[in-house]
């Protein structure tokens, strides 16, 4: 070799090395959150999240960065997302009150960080060995939503106590929170000598479907199972049960503030929290196993006093005393 391409070469190698040091440099962490409702929905919690991030130390577009992935109550494309997600390897995957998700994204990964919310026992679902122990790659909060289901019922019979025939509405497309919706309603009915009638719907045509079928059957109250498109059609649910005069049992405050007659279930805004200080604490650099899954000790009872009296129903006193809000 010459002494000409030498230098050459060596000046080529000064040049590459920098190139090198810099390709090899940390890119920034991903975290795919993934949520059942649309993104117009999700601006509350999505901020709940981010908050709790923040407090963790990750401050997002600085030194992590969130991809959110609304689906809109379109479970059938979860599959196809988590595997983008697993195969393009993102730090963590978040799904904050999204049951639906979680044994979709154990099934896609046994090594990426699972981070999730579900209204279900958690280890019934597979997701991990045991509360203190999860064992895996998954933990999160249990936010009991189905848990909680007798109770709620039971509350709906306390406002509506001449009401015998519930129907109950589940989306199945949900189907671990719908199949335990359906055992615990249907427990709890046995127990206060009601008649459960059980609704399907998917999609918002087939609530309009659902409701053309309490109609024509005439139901004394309608109970809706816990999901997070039901959530999104919340106006829907509130409009229709107003327009046909129906009572209505919801899990989430947010749709007794749009009309809604009563609720009692978790702080959603708390479960989005929640799994953003998990989120953070394994970007940190804590393993999902040695993280203990939480349950939920914030639930609300809501009732919307208007839509008592549009419907003509005296709030028994004790049962104003037990709400935690009414909304005049």
């Amino acid at each position: 070799m010459n002494r000409r391409a030498f230098i050459s070469l060596i000046g080529g190698a000064a040049v590459a090395w920098p190139l090198a040091a810099g390709a090899q440099q940390p890119a920034m962490p991903i975290v795919g959150l993934v949520g059942p409702r649309s993104p117009e929905e999700s601006t509350r919690l999505g901020a709940a999240f981010r908050k709790a991030l923040n407090e963790t130390g990750y401050i997002e577009a600085q030194n992590v960065m969130v991809e959110y992935h609304w689906l809109e109550g379109k479970y059938d494309r979860l599959p196809a997302l988590m595997a983008d997600l697993v195969r393009r390897r993102v730090a963590v995957i978040a799904t904050p009150a999204f049951t639906a998700a979680a044994p979709v994204v154990k099934a896609a990964t046994t090594t990426i960080p699972i981070v999730f919310g579900v209204a279900e026992d958690p280890v019934k679902l597979g997701l991990v060995a045991s509360f203190a122990r999860p064992g895996g790659n998954a933990t999160g909060i249990n936010f009991l939503a189905s848990e909680v289901a007798a109770k709620r019922l039971g509350l709906l019979h306390d406002l509506v106590p001449k009401a015998v025939r519930i129907a109950v509405l589940i989306n199945p497309a949900n189907a671990p929170t719908a199949e335990t919706t359906l055992r615990e309603t249907s427990e709890a009915a046995h127990g206060l000598g009601l008649q459960i009638q059980i609704l399907n719907a998917s999609t918002s045509r087939e609530i309009e479907a659902a409701f053309a079928t309490l109609v024509r059957e005439r139901p004394d109250a309608l109970f809706i199972a816990p999901d997070g498109f039901f959530t999104s059609r919340r106006v829907q649910f509130a409009t229709l049960a107003a327009h046909h005069r129906v009572p209505a049992a919801y899990f989430s405050r947010e749709f007794v503030e749009v009309g809604g007659l009563m609720s009692y279930g978790s702080d959603i805004s708390d479960v989005y929290r929640q799994v953003g200080v998990y989120t953070g604490q394994i970007l940190k650099g804590a393993k999902p196993a040695d993280l203990p899954v939480v349950q939920s000790t914030k639930f609300e009872f809501v009732i919307n006093m208007q839509t008592a009296k549009a419907l003509g129903l005296e709030v028994p006193p004790q049962l104003l005393a037990s709400a935690d809000e009414v909304i005049e």
